[in-house]
């Protein structure tokens, strides 16, 4: 085979003309537009026409290669290196910017004018310079299942899967894990990324839930799980660490009982949470346990935190009171969380909706309480 011989491609119809070589194993087809495409030498046979389509080929073309009765190429074994398999891939292109990490799991409807019907795909996207290997995992129970794992590219994103309503009810807690690493060149080590949140259900059933972004053509959820290097502050309260603070705070100290006013009036404070933390507003009232989740009573000071680390704080104190009281059969405890904008007693019921489902709930007295507390009983 030389420059100037016509060829077809084995593999696929058309050829072209031998414009050259790459190494020993690659031959640059030109086609008649005058594209030239680089290809393995064992996947083009020289020919004698300039119909691509037809199957005539010169016996004496590629060495290991011969006609069949159908004039069909077919290959043979042979130690020629031009018979060895070869993977031709053009070369990972980075970006400026690129090698801070960002990365995202997406969620997209499949109908986006049909938002109480449609399914939705679930993608992967890694818009930085590295070679991502993540791990996607569901929460089932105290344990996980793995839903997906594997290798995203550079400046790419990945589908996972597609999934309907049905399957919402099992994805309220998930969790990736991310590896990055460049390949055939150096490059700056990156932490492992470990990042866990909840994704609420309500939000798939809205439409403006789903935002133009850079990565889609249509609307998408994107959760953030790391940007410029900052991984996503994770959204689900670590028991144990929770437990093992206010103990120690605990033992530190005794919070003297005393009184506060509060908006829907006083409680008494005892039993230490976290080490930012207030000890945990409570009084006993009769048979009902009543606790104050207002900001101001439950942390000493919310310097240095976003509302979503107010959130989850008040919804640890709200786990850790149902899991102390959870033997208590009949036990009715109250939740003060106040009016506002509803968006801390939106977290307490969608927790009670799926995490409690055996506990019922009510909004409490008004009179006592005022609108914005709710009663829990324990079953």
């Amino acid at each position: 085979m030389k420059i100037g011989d016509k060829v077809r491609f084995l593999s696929e119809t058309g050829g072209g003309t031998v414009a050259g070589f790459q190494g020993k194993n690659i031959v640059l087809v030109e086609d008649e537009d005058g594209f030239q495409i680089p290809t393995p030498v064992n996947e083009v046979v020289v020919v004698v026409t300039d119909d691509y389509n037809i199957s005539k080929v010169h016996t004496s073309a590629v060495p290991g290669t011969k006609p069949t009765p159908k004039t069909t190429p077919q290959r043979v074994e042979s130690d020629d290196p031009a018979d060895l398999p070869v993977t031709f891939k053009a070369p990972v292109e980075e970006r400026k910017g690129g090698d801070v990490l960002s990365a995202y799991l997406a969620f997209v409807p499949m109908d986006v004018r049909q938002m109480t019907t449609t399914a939705f795909e679930t993608y992967f996207v890694n818009d930085s310079n590295y070679y991502l290997h993540y791990v996607y995992m569901l929460a089932d129970g105290a344990n996980w299942r793995l839903k997906s794992c594997g290798e995203v590219e550079p400046n790419t994103k990945l589908f996972i899967e597609e999934f309907g309503k049905e399957s919402l009810n099992d994805m309220e807690r998930a969790c990736v894990q991310i590896t990055a690493y460049k390949r055939d060149k150096t490059f700056i080590l990156k932490p492992a990324i470990d990042v866990q949140f909840r994704i609420d259900p309500v939000k798939f059933y809205k439409l403006h839930t789903f935002q133009e972004n850079d990565f889609f053509e249509a609307p998408a959820l994107l959760f953030t799980l790391i940007e410029n290097d900052v991984p996503m502050r994770p959204l689900v309260i670590d028991a144990r660490k929770l437990k093992q603070q206010m103990y120690a705070t605990a033992r530190q100290e005794t919070a003297p009982a005393r009184k506060s006013q509060t908006d829907e009036g006083y409680v008494r404070r005892y039993d230490a949470s976290q080490s930012k933390g207030k000890p945990m507003p409570r009084h006993q009232q009769d048979d009902v346990v009543v606790v104050d989740l207002h900001a101001g009573e439950v942390l000493d000071t919310t310097a240095g935190m976003s509302a979503g680390d107010i959130l989850n704080y008040q919804l640890g104190v709200f786990r850790k009171t149902l899991e102390e009281y959870k033997q208590k059969k009949g036990q009715k405890i109250v939740f003060i969380h106040g009016k506002g904008e509803g968006v801390l007693r939106h977290a307490l019921i969608n927790e009670l909706k799926y995490k409690y489902k055996k506990y019922t709930y009510q909004d409490a007295s008004f009179q006592e309480y005022g609108y914005g507390a709710t009663q829990v009983t324990i079953r």
